[in-house]
């Protein structure tokens, strides 16, 4: 089911005493940010002080840096004299091609034609439409997942183009129904964001969605942008999350047509603060959006550089890293099952909880508020991940439930969320 989003006008307070005739008018078509909308919220609330804070509402990963990472980037402060070039380092793109051929199979890859290192996916993902989107063509949009990563929203907007929400709904797993959208809509399509895994529903597109994708967008056109920031963290070592560049290679898809897959540090390497990811895929498309990020202006740091090169060249802490995901979602999960409409994700470190109806009033807004005011554990409330779409939010009555601190603090805040579900 799919519609465009009913827009909400964005604060203005930004533009206070400004002449408003002279900023771009498609930034009034930007909506609330979700933690804005969390503060908002939270507004008035006091929670109880007894409580330590247990905050479980931002995707933001609170295990170790690597030491070896933090040494990597220190013994490099010598690069900070030097203007870094915005293609990035010969051993950088060569360390994330290495990756990526060991990852997913994938031949021989050629880093200098289809990588170029970004300063975290999120500035890469929002530029990429102001890149690939068309604004000479009338009725240009944008497919999204719903619920998504508002960057994508912002994106498309800021593209000129409107943004289309697919819902992502329980009876379908959270899987997109690329088959539900109309012809005509597809035939205005320029982009298509897909998350796998999914942030907030931890979905991931299985071998046969990513073919019809692609035997559409061959078809009306389209690029595929895949972002797979979660895909280091999965449950199963005989079940890795598919890629889209592996799934286009073992179609026979060599050039990678129209798809780029943007990947990061951040969750794989608990490195946020490094601002380090990278996009790879359709050389064509690459070579146009070097292009664009030339003038954008968005070098790497050659310290963080160097130290992304270590990051990526070892698998080791990688694999730690989703041991200690493991521990804290096989903890966790069985607890709230009986409270919450839970269970384990595909991948990524979210769990999407649905709130029945007899607690809170299946509201997740509700939910959020009373469990901060009572227990002092934050959550985010699903409606503020997605937007009305056929007649539905399809993240409302869900709340998303980050596991990102320790085990123990993990499980203190399962036992909060028990009482407080007990206690209505």
């Amino acid at each position: 089911m799919i519609t465009s989003s009913p827009f909400s006008t964005a604060p203005r307070r930004a533009f206070a005493g400004v002449n408003c005739s002279k900023v771009n008018p498609d930034l009034d078509r930007l909506q609330t940010y979700p933690f804005e909308k969390l503060r908002e919220l939270f507004r008035g609330v006091t929670p109880p002080a007894a409580l330590a804070p247990i905050r479980l509402s931002i995707g933001e990963p609170q295990h170790p840096t690597p030491a070896f990472i933090k040494e990597a980037l220190v013994s490099n402060l010598d690069g900070l004299s030097v203007y870094p070039n915005t293609p990035g380092s010969d051993a950088l793109r060569g360390s994330i091609a290495s990756w990526l051929q060991r990852r997913y199979g994938l031949p021989a890859f050629n880093a200098a034609t289809q990588v170029i290192p970004v300063n975290g996916t999120r500035e890469a993902l929002f530029a990429f439409a102001q890149c690939v989107v068309d604004r000479s063509r009338a009725g240009a949009k944008v497919l999204c997942p719903n619920p998504f990563y508002q960057i994508y929203e912002g994106a498309a907007l800021l593209a000129g183009a409107d943004p289309i929400f697919l819902n992502n709904l329980p009876e379908n797993r959270f899987g997109s129904d690329f088959d539900s959208v109309p012809e005509q809509v597809w035939r205005e399509v320029q982009l298509v964001y897909v998350c796998s895994p999914g942030n907030p529903t931890g979905r991931v597109l299985g071998f046969d969605e990513w073919k019809r994708l692609f035997e559409l967008s061959d078809r009306y056109g389209f690029v595929i942008a895949a972002d797979e920031c979660y895909s280091e963290i999965y449950f199963d070592d005989e079940a890795r999350p598919i890629g889209g560049l592996e799934a286009a290679h073992r179609l026979g898809r060599s050039d990678f047509r129209n798809v780029v897959m943007f990947s990061s540090l951040s969750k794989r390497s608990n490195v946020p603060g490094l601002r380090s990811g990278f996009v790879a895929g359709d050389a064509a498309i690459l070579n146009k959006f070097l292009l664009y990020r030339t003038y954008q202006g968005c070098q790497m740091n050659p310290a963080v550089q160097a130290a992304s090169v270590a990051a990526w060249n070892d698998e080791a802490h990688v694999a730690e890293n989703r041991r200690l995901y493991r521990e804290k979602f096989d903890r966790v999960t069985p607890m709230l099952a009986p409270y919450l409409s839970v269970e384990l994700p595909d991948a990524g470190f979210y769990l999407w909880a649905r709130v029945p109806p007899s607690l809170c009033g299946g509201s997740d807004t509700v939910f959020a508020r009373d469990l901060l005011d009572q227990y002092n554990v934050t959550v985010l409330p699903g409606s503020f991940l997605a937007r009305e779409s056929g007649g539905v939010n399809p993240g409302a009555g869900f709340v998303r439930i980050a596991l990102v601190a320790d085990t123990a603090e993990c499980v203190e805040a399962a036992e909060r969320i028990i009482a407080f579900c007990q206690k209505h």
